[in-house]
């Protein structure tokens, strides 16, 4: 088994006033550096899903995958898919690029679940809430995927629900606490100096 690792950074963050996400700063450093940090050490190999100039990344010195028909997130996993297929990758583990406090012990939970899942499939859930561009998908679906793509499919959890993904149960729902707007930002600020987060009491 290996596993290979993409963070998805194609979202236009349009709550973020149309901000790249990765390169939005956390603590004095980009979000995409915060995962990076957080899944490079459970991975074989890691890569970036994101389109456009792939130079605003070479500071990581990680590989930079375009999607061939941008279709949101969907299309990085297919573009992932193949490129840990050709080097001999069997497991992709997905995590966006606004999740910065990814667990470290992701991977191997989502392993641990998908053992209980027909098509080996598994995606992070807190809270009673899914996480499904934290999952994990065998190389294999890639065909799948493809065919869900062109019969339209958008949503991660719809292809999931395909496959019958099973649920990685994690306690703490801050972990995938996904930064979509300024106060988001905000409140992970406060989260990273050990200060309450938004809505808790001091």
């Amino acid at each position: 088994m290996r596993i290979f690792g993409v963070i998805l950074a194609g979202g236009q963050g349009r709550r973020m006033g149309g901000a790249d996400k990765a390169l939005i700063r956390l603590g004095g450093r980009p979000l995409l550096f915060h995962v990076i940090e957080r899944l490079e050490p459970q991975v074989e190999r890691l890569a970036i899903s994101a389109n456009g100039d792939p130079g605003r990344f070479v500071r990581t010195g990680l590989p930079v995958l375009a999607d061939t028909a941008p279709q949101g997130p969907l299309s990085g996993l297919l573009a992932a898919l193949d490129w840990a297929a050709a080097l001999g990758g069997t497991h992709v583990v997905t995590a966006a690029v606004d999740t910065p406090f990814l667990p470290d012990d992701l991977v191997p939970r989502l392993l641990l679940a998908a053992e209980t899942s027909p098509g080996g499939v598994a995606v992070a859930e807190s809270d009673g809430r899914l996480h499904p561009t934290s999952g994990l998908w065998p190389v294999t679906h890639a065909d799948d995927l493809r065919a869900a793509l062109a019969a339209g499919e958008a949503r991660v959890q719809g292809f999931a629900n395909r496959l019958g993904a099973a649920p990685a149960h994690f306690a703490d729902e801050r972990a995938f606490l996904n930064l979509n707007t300024p106060e988001d930002l905000l409140c992970a600020e406060a989260m990273m100096r050990g200060g309450p987060a938004d809505g808790e009491t001091p």
